[in-house]
């Protein structure tokens, strides 16, 4: 159960991956390794995070976590979209891994697709018997992975867009976030 909660959780993660391995000129296998580490700390701390919380902030947490996850996917997506668009008719140039991998985007990325994992430790902490350590050391290891498999995907993807890349991105980013939104609100 823990190991399809995990995959489960962890495909945001590899779509977002997936996008920075498209619309990143220069990504080698330690930006892969940059990406994993990100999406899996973090996939890894929410679910902790949750469970200290506890059942009686769930509603809470419920009530807004989709619109922090759609608003930040829409925003990093949006920005991509008008990056690609701009440019006086010219193809804007690819994004390099030192401006595109940041600290600053990775955070926001590793935020918006980890806050179902905070919903699922709030779950947890409703459960009996339910051994936080494994389930978020499965939860964190899976995203890594996830994390690293979708930039090398990506960057394989990458090279047959060329220069649609940057705008396809985006557009992914921001249909990410209207899945979690639409998800969230209706199901």
């Amino acid at each position: 159960m823990i190991f399809l909660t995990a995959v489960s959780l962890a495909m945001d993660a590899f779509a977002v991956s997936v996008t920075n391995g498209i619309t990143v000129a220069d990504i080698r296998p330690r930006h892969g390794v940059k990406m994993g580490l990100y999406f899996g700390t973090f996939q890894f701390v929410m679910p902790l995070v949750g469970y200290v919380l506890g059942s009686g902030l769930r509603e809470y947490i419920e009530a807004f976590d989709h619109w922090i996850a759609f608003g930040l996917l829409a925003l990093i997506g949006g920005n991509m979209i008008r990056e690609s668009l701009t440019g006086d008719g010219e193809t804007a140039e690819p994004r390099t891994a030192k401006e595109a991998l940041n600290a600053k985007v990775l955070t926001l990325q590793a935020i918006a697709t980890s806050i179902d994992a905070l919903a699922v430790g709030v779950s947890f902490s409703l459960l009996p018997d339910v051994d936080m350590w494994l389930s978020c050391s499965v939860i964190g290891a899976v995203a890594f992975i996830f994390g690293f498999a979708g930039a090398m995907m990506g960057k394989r993807i990458g090279g047959l867009l060329k220069d649609k890349a940057e705008l396809a991105g985006g557009i992914v980013l921001c249909i990410i976030g209207i899945k979690i939104l639409i998800e969230h609100l209706f199901f």
